[in-house]
Formats: structure tokens, sequence, C-alpha cells
């Protein structure tokens, strides 16, 4: 095995099995359900499996029923993705039973078949179930994923998350603050505000995250976004949870490009959640003025001791290619290029 790493914010050790060229991901977290002498049992057959020999399987019909969609933030390294949600893209895994191995971007080529072939495939591998029985009031719907289900990914499939409407009571809201938890319930009901507060509570513990925030769906049944406008009762909640999901999404990419190879002079600016409950919640960047730096998209942007709002700015700020989530490169203070009228 080569490449072989620990994350610890992921809580996963990463390696690539000698042949292949994508990376393999081994969860550590469902080796500490086993207590006693059955974990140690269960370690032993997860790390024996590892010799198994196990990777990408090199044909189209043996790769096919393997293949499951994953919902995360930024993952290390070149894998097959495509966004599907701010600071969200959806992933292609082989599903293995001890290992999950991330499909590269190469790979659909090697299997002879087209990329969205390679999505709509790992989606119908879904169960898309559904629950039986109606409520009679609004309930939340706990859905824990025993490694098997893929519940977080089943918001991918289109009008899932609208069939559950009879089961929590009205038009479901649900939140995916980690691999193995969703939660569904009903918009309008009394328990929705109680799950911003406990979805991001289970996001901020948790060594496997993916979103404190909700999703509703649209017309065509896709995920989106929960809405809350100005005025609306949820409308700092819900701003609170799109900040704080973009803050820990960027904290995670400046720690990995930390470990590139980049020019040291280049500062990663930080990106800070300002605000309170009741006045409202926006991001800010800090940014040192005769530093080069990397800037994560904020609401506002601090400048030394002035502090500008990020639309003023933006217009004389480079994108920098490649990046996601997106930043932009900023040489020296006051950054060259036109003001905006």
């Amino acid at each position: 095995m080569a490449d072989v790493r620990y994350d610890p914010l992921g809580f996963q050790v990463r390696f690539t099995v000698t042949g292949d060229d994508v990376p393999t991901i081994l969860e550590l977290a469902p080796l500490l359900a086993a207590r006693g002498r059955r974990r140690g049992v269960e370690i032993s057959r997860f790390v024996a499996s590892l010799g198994s020999g196990a990777g990408v399987p090199r044909t189209w019909t043996e790769a096919r029923p393997l293949l499951r969609p994953v919902l995360r933030g930024g993952t290390p390294g070149s894998s097959l993705s495509r966004p599907v949600l701010p600071f969200l893209s959806e992933f292609v895994v082989i599903d293995g039973p001890d290992t999950m191995t991330y499909v590269g971007p190469e790979q659909p080529a090697m299997w002879g078949v087209k990329v969205n072939d390679v999505f709509a495939a790992a989606r119908a591998n879904l169960s898309g179930a559904t629950l039986q029985g109606a409520a009679t009031e609004p309930v939340v719907v706990r859905f824990v994923d025993d490694g098997d289900a893929y519940w977080t990914s089943h918001l991918l499939l289109e009008h899932w998350l609208g069939r559950l409407a009879l089961q929590v009571g009205g038009t479901p809201v649900a939140f995916a603050p980690e691999r193995g938890t969703l939660l569904v319930t009903a918009d309008g009901s009394d328990h929705l505000r109680g799950l911003f507060a406990q979805a991001e509570e289970i996001y901020a513990k948790t060594s496997r995250p993916i979103s404190p925030m909700a999703y509703a769906s649209d017309a065509d049944g896709l995920p989106v976004p929960y809405a809350a406008p100005p005025g609306h009762p949820l409308h700092h909640s819900v701003e609170r949870a799109e900040r704080v999901l973009a803050v820990e999404e960027y904290a995670r990419q400046a720690a990995r490009l930390a470990e590139a190879d980049r020019p040291a002079s280049e500062t990663v600016a930080e990106l800070l959640l300002i605000g309170s409950d009741e006045q409202g919640w926006r991001t800010r960047a800090i940014w040192e003025r005769d530093e080069p730096a990397l800037l994560p998209e904020a609401d506002e942007l601090q400048i030394g001791e002035e502090i500008l709002p990020w639309a003023e700015l933006a217009a004389r700020l480079k994108p920098v290619a490649g990046m996601q989530p997106a930043r932009w490169a900023a040489a020296s203070w006051p950054p060259a290029g036109p003001r905006r009228a």
C-alpha cells in the first residue's frame, strides 16, 4: 500500500492499494462500536481484510453493483465528484465489506462508460426505501445508518425526500449533520427550530461531519437549502447554519493547503463567524494587507482595522483555479483592478 495517511478530522485511514490510482478509505469510527474482547476480534478481521487485494474492480460489470453515491464536503485527493449543494459535492465510492474506495476521475473511461453513467448507477443502487404508515401530527424521523444503508445519500434521489410527507406530517425538511444520521421533520412544525440546534451539535462533535444546514426539495424533487428569508422566524437559524458550514469547510481546506507545497509567503486567510441570534450572523475573512493571501468568500473582509463588505472588493479579486471551496488571490492592498460603480 502507498500514501498511507491518518486523517484526524475524518477519523479515517487513507491509502492506495497497489495497482489502484484512487484512494481507499477506512472508516475507524465503526470499530469503536465493539466492546471488550469483541473489539479485538473485529479489529483483527478488519486488518486481515486489507490483504485480500480488494480494490477498484477492473470491469464495469463488476463495479456497477458496488457503486454508491456519497454526500461530502472537501475530500483530500483527486476523486470523481460534482457539486450538488453549497460546500457539498456528490462523490462515488466502491462499497466493500470493510473499506470504501473513492472512484477516480479516470475510472469511467477505464470501465468504458460515461461519467454520468457512473453517477446514475451509484444512485440506482440505493434502496430508495420509504416509511410505512402516516403521522397524525408533525414528528421527527431519525434515520441511523448501520454502515450499509447510506441514508444521507438518499437526499440525492429525486423526489425521495418529498415522499416522506405522510410519515413526518407535512412538507419534509431534512438535516444530514454526519454520515450516519439523517433527521427529517415537517416544515412549519415546532420541532424544526430545535433540530437546527441539534444538527449543529451533532455536526460539531462528530468525526464524520456533513452539514448543519437544513434541506428541502425543489419543484424537480432535487435537494436545495431550506429557505428562510428576512422576516421568517427561522431566518437567523438558517443564516447561522449556512455560515457555520462555510467556516468549517474553509478550515478543513486550510488544513489541507498547509500540507501542500505552496509558497511560504502566501497566507491562507482565516474565516470567522461573527454575530448573534438577535442581530444575525455573517462571515468575516481576515487579511493582513501587506501579505499575499488566498481569501475565502465571506460577507465581509477585515484588512487591518478596516472592515469592508465583500461586494466592494469581489470585482478586484482573482479566483484561484481548481479550488473547492473557492478562494481568491489577493497580492497587496489595495488590490489592483477597477472599482465597482
